[in-house]
């Protein structure tokens, strides 16, 4: 760890969530000294955690909350999570489209406000299987003048499915929209990711619809947040072979941004030059 007093908030946090992870528990005074910070600093920081729900605070510490695989939570209760890096990532992948392309939008929070950066890229087709990322552009067009679409607004192709908590939707009749198609880039959301498991998910429906997305996508771009790097859930549904870049933001940690840089061919940094 680091004895720099001037880490930003989030860097600081990533730093001691991976300390909790990898360690399988941190005492306060063990990170007031190698994080140079007072003790209510590092307090504030656990508590941050702690409503995240990735660390459980217990006398003089905390320790790392173990989800079940199959613990799938609600748009809701993750849109509240990751405001700002989420905001960051979205920024920074839209500058990745280019107009006139067919996307595809997975579920999800992040790709969601991707959806909403969106929405000044002239002449985009959008597939997407997110009840949300659909409702972003239908709400942009209908807000045009007499309600008629403005010129080069995006043209949505929302797939059919049984929706998910995470208002996605998934099973054979989205598998079999998907399959039909072809789209140059692939924005894609995920549950978890990390190096054993690959990219996955709680969901074993939306996993399977995850893979028909991969497939029919000529470039995958995963748009994560730091948090997402190490967790795992119920299924598997792709390889990081088949990821062509990862974007997330700043609070990733130097050992993981060092796994990254070993199996994926480029990662994306919002705020920092592109490395890849």
């Amino acid at each position: 760890m680091t004895d720099n007093q001037n880490l930003l908030a989030e860097q600081r946090r990533a730093l001691i969530l991976d300390e909790v992870r990898r360690r399988g528990g941190v005492r306060v005074n063990e990170l007031t000294r190698k994080l140079n910070v007072s003790d209510m600093t590092v307090r504030r920081d656990l508590d941050a955690l702690a409503r995240q729900g990735v660390v459980e605070k217990v006398h003089g510490g905390a320790v790392p909350v173990v989800e079940a695989s199959t613990h799938e939570p609600g748009f809701e209760a993750k849109s509240a999570l990751e405001l700002t890096a989420k905001d960051d990532i979205a920024r920074t992948a839209a500058r990745m489209v280019l107009p006139g392309t067919a996307i595809a939008l997975s579920g999800g929070t992040t790709t969601f406000a991707l959806a909403h950066q969106l929405l000044e890229v002239p002449d985009l087709t959008v597939v997407t299987n997110s009840v949300r990322v659909a409702d972003v552009f239908h709400t942009a067009q209908r807000s045009g003048t007499a309600g008629v679409p403005r010129p080069g607004a995006a043209a949505v192709v929302l797939t059919g499915g049984m929706r998910t908590p995470s208002d996605s939707l998934v099973g054979p009749v989205a598998d079999q929209a998907i399959r039909s198609l072809h789209f140059d880039v692939l924005f894609l959301g995920v549950h978890g990711i990390s190096v054993e498991a690959g990219l996955s998910t709680p969901n074993l429906a939306e996993a399977e619809t995850n893979r028909r997305l991969v497939r029919s996508a000529r470039r995958v771009v995963v748009v994560a947040d730091h948090t997402k790097w190490g967790t795992v859930g119920l299924s598997s549904f792709a390889r990081l072979s088949e990821v062509d870049a990862l974007v997330t933001d700043g609070g990733l940690s130097p050992a993981a941004r060092a796994e990254i840089a070993e199996h994926l061919p480029e990662l994306v940094v919002a705020g920092e030059p592109r490395i890849g």
